[in-house]
């Protein structure tokens, strides 16, 4: 007869479970092991006990170059310091000991490098500030005198008629230095391009703040040669707005192809939204037929005689950009002969010497 094994609660059974089942590590997110049960699979070694490192980093100075002045040096330099500039360069010398020269001091030999140590009895044209050579006849001894001492130059004081670059720099805007920087263009030549602006109005733009006005501007610029460009500027105040739309302007100009500097290249059309501008070449003397808007990009970009129609919309902002593109999308006659493998022959030039009007 079998015996029943005595009946133990639930509780009772886990705690036996829990007290019997062996003791494992907490179960890790990522399948790599812990970091305190990595071992290295391979032992410490530095880079130069490999090898990996040379021994040398450069070139040492050599001992050539460290050794006592000579009296003949001395006397030298007696010439051309005081004693106590004397008594200061010896003591600089002295306090770095030749040994640490030996075995830290390395020589650059980078491209940039300076070719001397401490001989500054010379002019370096990179490194040095440019002195002013004596003119007025003098002769070339003189000169090479004049270049090989060590007296500072005192520059001539600036006077009226010609002010020193300094004060050409302060009295120069510095929004004017940044854009002659981008542009390639000197401050004189910004000065002399003829800029416009053609459209302005107010803009709001609604917000969960409320609406915030700002000014719009539209201008243009041209060196009335054959350069051409159009700038956007909007901002809360009217100065800031043009500045802006000026700047612009004037760095996105760009050149305007003209037939015989006068004039544009047959008929081109352009688009920008509902507004379509047609330009057509015209025959010298029959000027700048157009509306104003044209008008005005025509004579900043050096264009004489030009007519213009603006069949549809005529919003002045759109007129401005397709007129602009309508310059920009000229066909030339060299691509197009290039394209149909002929060669073009100006007949007028060769025929009747280039007078035909």
């Amino acid at each position: 007869m079998s015996v029943s094994p005595a009946y133990t609660c639930l509780s009772c059974r886990l705690k036996t479970l829990v007290v019997s089942a062996p003791r494992t590590s907490r179960r890790q997110l990522h399948a790599s092991a812990s970091y305190a049960a990595r071992k290295p699979s391979f032992p410490n070694v530095s880079a130069s006990k490999m090898g990996l490192l040379p021994q040398d980093t450069g070139p040492s100075i050599n001992d050539s170059r460290i050794k006592p002045y000579s009296e003949n040096e001395k006397a030298l330099l007696a010439k051309k310091y005081t004693p106590d500039q004397l008594e200061a360069i010896y003591a600089g010398e002295t306090a770095i000991s030749d040994e640490d020269l030996r075995t830290q001091g390395r020589a650059r030999t980078d491209p940039m490098r300076i070719s001397y140590f401490d001989d500054f009895s010379k002019i370096r044209p990179i490194i040095d500030h440019p002195a002013e050579i004596p003119t007025g006849g003098a002769k070339e001894e003189d000169v090479g005198k004049f270049l090989k001492s060590t007296e500072p130059v005192k520059a001539p004081a600036p006077t009226r008629e010609a002010p020193s670059r300094q004060q050409v720099a302060e009295s120069t805007d510095p929004r004017i230095l940044r854009l002659s920087q981008q542009t390639g263009m000197t401050p004189q030549q910004i000065s002399k391009l003829r800029v416009k602006n053609l459209v302005n109005h107010r803009v709001v733009n609604q917000t969960r703040m409320g609406k915030i006005q700002s000014l719009y501007f539209l201008t243009i610029a041209g060196n009335e040669d054959g350069m051409l460009g159009i700038g956007e500027g909007k901002a809360a105040e009217d100065e800031d707005g043009r500045r802006q739309a000026m700047m612009n302007a004037i760095r996105n100009m760009k050149p305007v192809p003209r037939y015989e500097e006068r004039t544009i290249y047959g008929e081109v059309e352009a688009k920008v939204g509902a507004s379509v501008v047609q330009l057509s070449a015209r025959a010298p003397g029959f000027g700048n037929r157009c509306q104003h808007l044209i008008y005005e990009l025509a004579r900043a970009a050096g264009i004489q005689d030009l007519a213009a129609r603006t069949p549809r919309s005529r919003n002045k902002m759109n007129v401005v950009k397709a007129a602009f593109e309508a310059l920009m999308a000229q066909r030339l006659p060299e691509d197009v002969a290039r394209a149909r493998g002929r060669k073009m022959v100006d007949v007028r030039k060769v025929y009747y010497g280039g007078q035909v009007y």
